[in-house]
C-alpha cells in the first residue's frame, strides 16, 4: 500500500494524474526518486504516440530581455484552444520563449535538441514530451524569430 503522503508528493513533483502516480510507486515499491524516471519513460512513450496528431491551435508568445537588447516571439503549437488557456500551456510557453533568447537556436530542429537551460539533463524535446503527458494533447513548436540589438 501506498502512503497518501508519498503520493500527494510525486503528484506535486509531476503534475501527473493520481492514477498513473500510484502506478509508478507501485513500481518502485515507493522510491519517489525512481517512480520519477519511470513516470518520465511513460511520458516519452505516450507523446511518441501522439505526435502525428495535428496541432491547428495555441498560442503566441513573446520575452524581451531586461536590457531590452533581446527579443523573441514564437508560436507554441497544441490540438485544441482548450489547452492552449491552461496554466500548463502558458508556463511551457514562457520557459521556452526564455530559452530560445538565452540559447538563440538556429531553427526548430537545432531548438529541440539543445539542452534545457533549467536542466541540462533534458532537451527542449524532452520537455515537450513530458508536458504532452501531462495536459494529454500533442504540444509542437512551429516557427520563432529572435532580435538582438
Amino acid at each position: 500500500m501506498i502512503p497518501v503522503e508519498q503520493l500527494k508528493l510525486l503528484r506535486q513533483k509531476t503534475s501527473v494524474s493520481f492514477t498513473l502516480c500510484k502506478k509508478a510507486l507501485e513500481q518502485s515499491r515507493g522510491n519517489i526518486e525512481e517512480a520519477i524516471k519511470i513516470l518520465q519513460k511513460w511520458g516519452i512513450e505516450k507523446a511518441e504516440s501522439k505526435l502525428s496528431r495535428a496541432t491547428k491551435q495555441g498560442g503566441m508568445f513573446s520575452y524581451i530581455h531586461h536590457n531590452k537588447k533581446v527579443g523573441i516571439l514564437f508560436e507554441l503549437l497544441c490540438e485544441t484552444d482548450f489547452v492552449a488557456k491552461t496554466a500548463d500551456f502558458e508556463k511551457l510557453g514562457h520557459e521556452i520563449a526564455l530559452h530560445i533568447a538565452s540559447m538563440n537556436p538556429n531553427g526548430k530542429e537545432e531548438l529541440l535538441r539543445q539542452p534545457y537551460i533549467k536542466d541540462p539533463q533534458k532537451t527542449i524535446e524532452t520537455l515537450l514530451k513530458e508536458y504532452i503527458l501531462k495536459i494529454g494533447e500533442n504540444i509542437a513548436v512551429g516557427r520563432f524569430i529572435r532580435f538582438e540589438l
